[in-house]
């Protein structure tokens, strides 16, 4: 039994045996080596008289005196105590609003273009169309005075056409401007076409540690064999490392290098100065050109296919043709790699546990979204060729226009292309008629389609066959792009526009109330400016009775509480208060760079909105509409219960209203530039103001960005709204919905119909 009873506990231990043993062995090694390293300590090696335990022979004197020398003790982190003399008087340390600034990190690429007066408006045009936007940063320089710039080109004029003072004046700004933010530097003529995708790998596959001159590689006339200098025609590639040591001999090499090519006067510049010469190839890459020739076929040539630059371009016409042929190319390749990694997918997927069938369609692109509940199913949308039936203002059927209309075209032409590239050459297929379109977005993929089409198939002897066909598609999720963005702050002043008529008198002084505890108490930058809107017999009987009297009292009561304070106010006469009209008279008397917070009577002004107002509203660039928040009416949301949301709440019963357009962000000079293209096409038919807001002023006539998005941080009680019947039939059915919607929900309105039927019935 003993013996039983010692097999089952060495049994119960086997599983930690290991564990305990792995315990044991460290701790001895540790002892040992504890042991080893007191017994090394107490040992003094030989020096000097004196001094006791000195380093002898060989030893650094800054080891000896204990500090830390060019040991691997360098690699170890040492934490250095924070001291602050408190004879010093304190400063606030500033960092940098980005951590990529902090840290030093560079952009990859810069590319300068050199033209002339010839081909600015030829072949820099047709440079700026092709592969301008798939640089990051590129710029053009000429050595024109008042150069007329094309549009959408940024021009650096030097002044000079020379062209070894173009390319010095080139080089210069480049150091002066950008040479602390990038690490390549592309330069080429605007005669040269430059693959900008095969260029930004070249220089994502090269160490920015070294310092390259990398192009085609030429011989200088009657100089060094062994020099080479890089043709400008094809571009070269030049490491930031280079730029700042070359940059110091400019000077030197304009005053005692004479040549008339100026990409030899730079090579030579190199040379002479930094040891350095032009190469074709380094690390592994090769910078592959080809030279056009007339009366010849490039595209036959795999020299030509493999080149990331072209020259020369002789007009603007083949360079559109070499960015088709190139992008071509492009296109292949990158449908060739989808095919190849779809073929590895599916063939990894049969080794993994759910085998072939975990493999997605399409494959390579993630799985369809799996609702958890019936309140995230997403609907389907049906179409066909000519209607919607899922309109955006909630109609049951629209006529199908506009980017839907393209949209479901080209899915339809899509599914027909690849039927006949399956099935042909044996069958042919053509469109009849779409009997049943769907459609979905989904967000983990993409939009998703579904079509029954009734197809012709024609065969290869003449013979044909209607069918009907179900199709499904998919439009995936491409890459997301960060869409650059003025820098901003917020530390702009923010004024303040309110407008006011008689029926607004009524919810003056809450908003007065509010104003002065979120922003003139906490002394945020913001200024009021009112706006009193007199009807005709109201402003007549002005002298007698003014009936914005009480508001001016209360703007006097604030001006005496806030001594630094004072809110301006403008009186104007109209019986139809056009937002436009209105905007017109504040926009005169205040500077171009003010910023605008066009607000409403009911908005509860707070800093966090006058932040993201700041923010969001960029001086020719975009304006900003908010859509704010609006609570539904207590009387059918709580019908006489205890109102429930105390301040804490985030947002209370209601919803936002995407029929108010009454608030806005802008700046004055975007207003400004706006209204006078509205002015040159409406001559002087004033009354067309009458139909707009300013919303449709920046919509139609500013080509600015419009950032209309909901905003949490406009909070607006419910009161119901007086629509002026004056104003266009458009904007008054507007109010008048927006007035309905935010009685209550469904539910509090469907609650509210079946108490008052029992209360009818009883």
């Amino acid at each position: 039994s003993a013996v039983m009873r010692l097999a089952a506990l060495l049994a119960g231990l086997r599983p930690v045996l290991p564990l305990v043993l792995g315990l044991s062995l460290g701790c001895s090694l540790s002892l040992l080596r504890a042991s080893w390293s007191q017994s090394g300590g107490e040992e003094q090696c030989p020096g000097p008289p004196g001094r006791v335990g000195s380093l002898g022979g060989g030893a650094r004197p800054e080891e000896a005196e204990g500090r830390v020398g060019t040991s691997h003790e360098d690699f170890r982190p040492r934490i250095v105590p924070y001291y602050r003399d408190p004879n010093k008087p304190y400063k606030k340390v500033l960092r940098t609003r980005y951590i990529q600034t902090e840290l030093g990190f560079h952009e990859r690429l810069f590319v300068a273009v050199l033209t002339s007066k010839a081909t600015l408006n030829t072949l820099a045009v047709a440079v700026n169309k092709t592969v301008a936007h798939h640089f990051p940063r590129l710029l053009y320089f000429t050595g024109l005075r008042s150069a007329k710039v094309p549009h959408g080109m940024v021009l650096v004029a030097h002044g000079d056409e020379r062209p070894i003072w173009l390319m010095y004046e080139t080089m210069h700004y480049i150091h002066q401007h950008f040479g602390s933010d990038y690490d390549w530097f592309y330069i080429m003529q605007d005669d040269t076409y430059a693959q900008a995708e095969q260029v930004k790998a070249l220089v994502m596959h090269l160490s920015i540690n070294q310092d390259v001159y990398l192009g085609r590689a030429e011989e200088f006339i009657g100089g060094d064999e062994r020099a080479r200098y890089c043709h400008g025609g094809f571009g070269y590639l030049i490491s930031r490392s280079l730029l700042l040591k070359l940059h110091p001999h400019l000077d030197s090499c304009r005053n005692e290098i004479l040549s008339v090519r100026p990409d030899e006067w730079l090579g030579r510049c190199i040379i002479d100065f930094l040891g350095i010469t032009c190469v074709s190839q380094l690390q592994g890459q090769h910078y592959h050109t080809y030279e056009l020739a007339k009366n010849t076929e490039p595209e036959k040539e795999e020299e030509f296919r493999a080149a990331l630059a072209v020259h020369p371009v002789s007009d603007m016409t083949l360079m559109y043709r070499l960015h088709k042929h190139f992008s071509r190319i492009q296109l292949d390749r990158a449908y060739q790699e989808i095919q190849d990694l779809q073929m590895q997918i599916r063939n990894l997927t049969s080794l993994t546990p759910p085998g072939e069938a975990g493999v997605t369609w399409p494959v390579g692109i993630n799985a369809p979204f799996l609702p958890k509940s019936r309140f995230e199913v997403i609907s389907w949308d049906y179409f066909t060729e000519q209607h919607l039936f899922s309109c955006p203002d909630g109609s049951p059927k629209c006529e199908l226009s506009g980017a839907s209309k393209a949209d479901v075209s080209e899915i339809i032409e899509s599914a027909l292309e690849q039927l006949n590239s399956r099935y042909q050459p044996l069958l042919r297929f053509s469109k009849r008629q779409l009997l049943n379109g769907y459609r979905r977005f989904d967000p983990t993929r993409g939009m998703e389609y579904t079509l029954d089409l009734l197809l012709e198939a024609m065969t290869q002897k003449g013979h044909s066959h209607v069918l009907a066909k179900r199709v499904s598609l998919l439009r995936p999720l491409s890459k997301v792009e960060i869409i650059p963005m003025p820098y901003v702050t917020e530390a702009t002043r923010v004024q303040l526009v309110l407008p006011l008529t008689v029926q607004d008198l009524d919810f003056v002084a809450n908003f007065l109330d509010v104003f002065a505890t979120n922003t003139l108490d906490t002394h945020d930058n913001a200024l009021l400016t009112l706006l009193f809107v007199y009807h005709p017999y109201d402003a007549q009987r002005v002298s007698q009775v003014d009936v914005f009297a009480g508001v001016k009292a209360m703007v006097g009561e604030l001006e005496k509480r806030y001594a630094e304070v004072k809110i301006p106010w403008i009186s104007v006469k109209t019986e139809v208060p056009s937002q436009v009209k209105l905007m017109d008279i504040v926009s005169k008397k205040h500077p171009v760079d003010t910023l605008f917070f066009l607000a409403s009577v009911w908005t509860e002004i707070n800093m966090e909105f006058l932040n993201r107002c700041r923010m969001n509203a960029i001086s020719n660039w975009q304006v900003f509409f908010p859509v704010h928040f609006q609570e539904f009416n207590p009387a059918l949301v709580y019908r006489g219960e205890q109102t429930a949301s105390s301040s804490t709440d985030f947002l209370r019963d209601g919803h936002f209203d995407r029929h108010s357009f009454a608030e806005a962000c802008f700046y004055n000079s975007d207003y400004m530039m706006a209204r006078t293209k509205l002015a040159a096409d409406i001559l002087d038919r004033d009354e067309v103001l009458e139909s707009m807001e300013v919303f449709d002023v920046f919509l139609h006539y500013s080509g600015l960005h419009l950032f209309r998005a909901v905003e949490p941080g406009l909070v607006q009680k419910y009161a119901l709204r007086s629509c002026n019947p004056r104003l266009s039939e458009e904007l008054y059915h507007r109010c008048v919905l927006s007035n309905l919607e935010g009685l209550a929900s469904r539910s509090h309105l469907a609650m509210a119909l079946f108490e008052q039927e029992q209360a009818n019935s009883t």
